[in-house]
């Protein structure tokens, strides 16, 4: 009988991006508008967010052929694409060759709707209602208009497990991706509550390439935790550590 959860899932948030350099610099200012030129889509990595990357790559270059990623899920988003290119590459992994790498949307960074560039005052001084609302529901719920609450982001990312268990059960897979998709996999592999994931949420920013991961359970048929936002390749590399949220998600309480 196949096994319904890959025997390795690693979780990966992408190198710092130029979106995050830009974001620090509008609050630290009290701007009300992130001064990013690009699509949020198109957002690259900063140079220390390449730094990062290739540090991650030779850790997982280290590893033994047996435990390397065999599956790469990636965000379309170039911050996301751009990480996972730099990665395979210091880790001496060919897409197609040596790794199945698919580019998957459902992997993209929440949407934030007219939210979008905006710092936590310019929130406030834009759309006070929305603030007050957002603060009401919370996050968790909360749908900006033109954007997704993590609900929605959570219901995507159902549909992308299903596909991993259904064609990578017993496989080795990686997902690059961004914070809010790092912590909505928690919430369903770890079978959370919005309470608890609210509650990780709060207590820190996922790191920039820092590492998530399970491993299957024989006993149990489950992904048990294995290491949680693990930055151990980039502290020994003497890559800086980066924590900051993601430029467009700057209204985090």
């Amino acid at each position: 009988m196949k096994e319904q959860w890959p025997h390795v899932l690693w979780i990966v948030r992408h190198g710092q991006s130029a979106g995050n350099v830009a974001r620090d610099a509008a609050e630290a200012a009290g701007h009300a508008w992130i001064n990013v030129e690009h699509r949020d889509i198109d957002v690259p990595l900063s140079d220390l967010g390449v730094e990062q990357s290739l540090a991650l790559g030779r850790w997982f270059g280290t590893l033994p052929p047996q435990e390397r990623p065999q599956v790469v899920l990636t965000s379309p988003y170039v911050r996301a694409a751009e990480t996972t290119r730099l990665l395979l590459q210091e880790a001496g992994l060919k897409a197609g060759s040596d790794v199945r790498l698919r580019i998957d949307e459902r992997l993209r960074e929440k949407e934030f709707g007219i939210l979008d560039r905006l710092t936590k005052h310019g929130i406030r001084e834009k759309y006070p209602e929305l603030h007050e609302q957002r603060s009401h529901v919370g996050k968790f719920y909360f749908r900006p208009p033109g954007g997704e609450s993590w609900c929605d982001v959570i219901l995507r990312l159902r549909s992308l497990t299903e596909m991993v268990a259904r064609e990578h059960g017993g496989q080795r897979v990686l997902v690059v991706a961004h914070q809010v998709i790092v912590n909505c996999m928690r919430y369903l592999v770890e079978n959370l509550d919005e309470a608890r994931i609210l509650e990780i949420d709060r207590m820190a920013d996922v790191p920039n390439c820092a590492v998530t991961s399970y491993r299957l359970d024989p006993a149990s048929d489950a992904l048990a935790p294995d290491l949680v936002n693990f930055i151990a390749p980039l502290l020994r590399a003497g890559a800086p550590v980066t924590v900051a949220p993601d430029a467009q998600s700057a209204a985090k309480p």
